[in-house]
């Protein structure tokens, strides 16, 4: 794969393309059972969770993973929590503006970090309810992790 990052516009289709018809605890279960099979298979050291309306439904840290991954899923939450887009798209959003998430809004780096591996929980016709994150790799393989995990759920 390559490391180019996706546009803002890449971004943007990808969140309309993810959206569910609902989200209950036992997505969240599956969703995050099938996150864990993709690393245990690629031998990924990351930390995974899912929360509903700020509620953690799922958490689950594999081999490798450091207790930092902890601190990387909250502050990449907080941005989908206040933005309510992916934490990539948050990042490149700034980045297309010709600034940086950190000088556009000055929100403390101790709680919150734009980069890639946290994306909303979008069900449609209601909008963002929840969040699932992955940290541990480098933020666009933390992204497309999720992403690949989403698209499985929904096509499952």
């Amino acid at each position: 794969m390559t490391d180019t990052f996706p546009s803002v516009a890449e971004l943007a289709a990808e969140e309309r393309d993810l959206q569910l018809a609902s989200f209950t605890n036992d997505d969240a279960w599956d969703l995050g059972s099938a996150l864990v099979a993709a690393a245990r298979r690629d031998g990924a050291p990351v930390a995974v969770e899912i929360t509903r309306n700020r509620h953690r439904l799922f958490s689950a840290v594999l081999p490798g993973a450091t207790p930092d991954n902890q601190s990387w899923i909250d502050r990449k939450t907080r941005v989908v929590n206040r933005f309510g887009h992916s934490s990539l798209y948050v990042r490149q959003a700034s980045i297309q503006r010709g600034t940086s998430f950190e000088a556009e809004f000055w929100l403390d780096p101790r709680r919150y970090a734009a980069h890639g591996g946290a994306f909303p929980i979008l069900v449609r016709s209601v909008g963002p309810v929840g969040v699932v994150v992955v940290s541990g790799l480098p933020q666009l393989e933390d992204h497309r992790m999720v992403v690949g995990a989403l698209r499985a759920h929904l096509a499952g």
